[in-house]
């Protein structure tokens, strides 16, 4: 009981906190014994580029996205505009239909998100593609950091940095997720310097059209997958956070759980598709960076994480040490604090310290919600999380 303990210690502290100190000094170390790395040159070419943009049903989003593409500091014969419109029935089509530097691609029978990615991609002509979300508003700069970042030959995706905003001061989900993405993007960024970034968000990344891969229609991080397949192909993932894409968070914690009840079924679903990157004989760093980043978080942890409430009682009432009361009493503190952050949360009052250790629990929650989303069978598809 006592090894399983502090095993299980281990697991929830190196998963959450020790890997992002192992990266950090890994890339101190990386810094000290190598030169640093000059950037490829400006070879004077700009590529032509496409943006595809998969939509469902979104005309209360299209000309406030156009208009953020339209500015966009990018040549426009350069920049192509793709719409991948999966079984839309409102007026996105006909708002789409105005613009005449728009390819619209469009399928009648609604089958997700992966489903329209190949649809969309055989309508691209371009070496690169970069993929952006609907309600996501983009940088002026994205494109040309995208663009310079694909100059090395070794790059095959480029993940651009998310940033969550809250329309409202106060709004705990947009708020919570927020503080989740800056975590996020200092461990894809320390991860991208060690040697790649693991994995793409589909809010804004980008890559070699040739490596793109077909998958099921029923994936459901299929922005994960894909780019995780092209550093299974030898190239990596770079991360670039002067590209960034911009949202709203969920408009509260319910329809937050939606999203991570998917995130967490496509996470386990993903370790799966993905296990070949987690041999080390054959991808040494990748399967220590996925492993550490993606996969215990995905898999292992939670369930370490809610054993040591019964672990720890029964040292405790086993009189096995000092040390295990004081733990005990800690953890006691901790799922305190969460409960009174929840409570706060449903009054509409938010207090920060207090909600870090609920959104932190509210996270490994819905990790169990997405096992039993991941048995049911499904298509693909899902219920979109209504936005802030």
């Amino acid at each position: 009981m006592t090894t399983i303990f502090w095993i299980c210690i281990f697991l929830v502290f190196y998963t959450y906190i020790g890997y992002g100190i192992v990266l950090f000094l890994a890339v101190r170390m990386k810094r000290l014994v190598c030169h640093k790395e000059v950037g490829m040159p400006d070879d004077g070419n700009t590529p032509d580029v496409t943006m595809m943009i998969c939509a469902y049903n979104e005309e209360e989003i299209v000309e406030a996205k156009m208009a953020n593409t339209h500015a966009l500091d990018y040549p426009k014969d350069k920049l192509h505009i793709l719409w991948v419109t999966d079984g839309s029935d409102d007026s996105t089509n006909k708002l789409l239909a105005e613009h005449d530097d728009v390819t619209i691609a469009f399928t009648p029978e609604r089958k997700g998100k992966t489903a329209a990615l190949k649809h969309g991609i055989k309508e691209v002509k371009t070496d690169i593609v970069v993929m952006t979300d609907a309600n996501t508003m983009l940088n002026k700069e994205a494109i040309r950091v995208i663009v310079e970042k694909m100059r090395d030959p070794k790059v095959g995706c480029v993940a651009g940095e998310k940033r969550v905003m809250a329309r409202n001061d106060g709004q705990a989900a947009a708020e919570g997720e927020g503080m989740y993405w800056k975590y996020e993007s200092f461990l894809k960024r320390l991860d991208s310097e060690l040697h790649s970034a693991m994995g793409a968000a589909g809010e804004l990344c980008a890559i070699r059209t040739k490596l793109f891969e077909d998958m099921p229609d029923d994936t459901l991080l299929d922005d994960f997958i894909l780019s995780m397949r092209i550093v299974e192909r030898g190239y990596t993932i770079a991360y670039a956070s002067d590209a960034y894409a911009m949202e709203y968070g969920s408009a509260d914690i319910r329809e937050e759980s939606k999203r991570k009840r998917r995130i967490a079924a496509g996470g386990l679903q993903s370790c799966w598709r993905l296990r070949r990157l987690m041999n080390p004989l054959r991808h040494t760093l990748v399967a220590f960076q996925f492993v550490s980043h993606r996969v215990l978080r995905w898999t292992i942890t939670p369930f370490a994480l809610i054993a040591l409430v019964p672990l720890n009682v029964w040292l405790v009432l086993t009189n096995a040490g000092a040390v295990y009361t004081v733990i005990w009493i800690l953890q006691t503190a901790f799922y305190l604090s969460a409960l009174a952050g929840y409570i706060l949360e449903a009054k509409g009052h938010k207090n920060k310290l207090l909600y870090v250790p609920y959104y932190f629990l509210f996270m490994n929650v819905n990790m169990f919600s997405g096992i039993a989303y991941l048995a049911k069978k499904h298509n693909g598809t899902w219920e979109k999380a209504r936005r802030g």
